[in-house]
C-alpha cells in the first residue's frame, strides 16, 4: 500500500505523534527505507521509497518510467506497545542501519523479538 492508503485505513496513525528509526535503512539492492513507530497505534512500518523502472532509449539516454514513482509503499510489520520495547528491541540500530544489509538485519531482529511473524 502507498503512504495515503495506510493513514486512511486507521485515521488514528495520521493524528499520532511517529517516531522515526532511520531514513537511509538499505537492503541488498541499494533500496532505501524509512522506518517509523506510531505512538497511539504501536504499529512498526518500513516505508520503502520508490524504486523506478529505467530503460535505455534508441539514443542511448536514459529514461525513468515515471508511473513507477507515484508512492511511498508501507509495510506494516507489526505492533510494540512503547517507545520503551522498541528501543530495547532495537540497540544498535543505528550501526546496522548504516551497513550494506541493514533491512536484513533488521527483519531478523523484529523476527527474534517476536515483532514480525515468521
Amino acid at each position: 500500500m502507498n503512504i495515503e492508503e495506510f493513514y486512511v485505513q486507521d485515521e488514528r496513525r495520521r493524528a499520532s505523534r511517529e517516531i522515526e528509526f532511520g531514513r537511509d535503512w538499505r537492503d541488498t539492492k541499494n533500496v532505501r527505507y524509512e522506518l517509523s513507530w506510531v505512538e497511539d497505534t504501536g504499529e512498526v512500518y518500513l516505508m520503502r521509497e520508490p524504486v523506478p523502472g529505467a530503460y535505455e532509449d534508441p539514443f542511448g539516454d536514459i529514461i525513468v518510467d515515471k508511473e513507477d514513482l507515484d508512492g511511498l509503499v508501507v509495510s506494516l510489520l507489526g505492533v510494540v506497545t512503547s517507545h520503551e520495547r522498541l528501543e530495547e528491541v532495537l540497540v544498535g540500530w543505528p550501526e546496522a542501519m548504516a551497513g550494506p544489509e541493514g533491512v536484513e538485519w533488521l527483519a531478523a531482529t523484529l523476527r527474534a523479538a517476536g515483532v514480525v511473524k515468521a
